[in-house]
């Protein structure tokens, strides 16, 4: 069965206040759902944007996709590519974090300033290594 790649940016409709507390139920219902239907990827965050990358079966990844799009959280979401891929990059995680679980509100404008996170200005591939990228660097 051949696996696919969705690459995706959306503005974060996420009020301040409750921040750390949305992004803390996205990941763990990703991580949840995406374990069940084999979907993995990356999901990088700051106050502005969420960009993920969405790995698996071309049925479990168009469905996943239907829900973002319907969720409130997420505005403007613009998909930047969707192409078949022979290997899997996130393969270990259901949904790796580019980001700290203590402290989300905290510590993402550190990581948007470092990694130069402004999903506008890159396409999809560019967007798919970027997440690649920032897991790979040590700690």
């Amino acid at each position: 069965m051949t696996d696919f790649r969705l690459v995706y940016y959306s503005e974060n409709r996420i009020p301040p206040e409750r921040l750390e507390a949305e992004i803390e139920a996205i990941l763990g219902a990703s991580r949840r759902n995406n374990g069940l239907v084999g979907i993995s990827g990356a999901l990088m965050f700051n106050a502005g944007f969420f960009a993920q990358v969405l790995e698996g079966t071309q049925q479990a990844i168009e469905s996943t996709f239907e829900r973002i799009q319907q969720d409130r959280r997420h505005g403007n979401v613009q998909l930047l590519d969707f192409t078949s891929t022979s290997t899997r990059s996130f393969l270990t995680w259901s949904m790796a974090f580019i980001g700290s679980s203590e402290g989300v509100a905290v510590s993402l404008s550190s990581i948007a300033s470092r990694s130069g996170f402004d999903p506008r200005n890159l396409d999809g591939t560019q967007l798919f290594s970027r997440l690649r990228d920032l897991l790979s660097e040590p700690g």
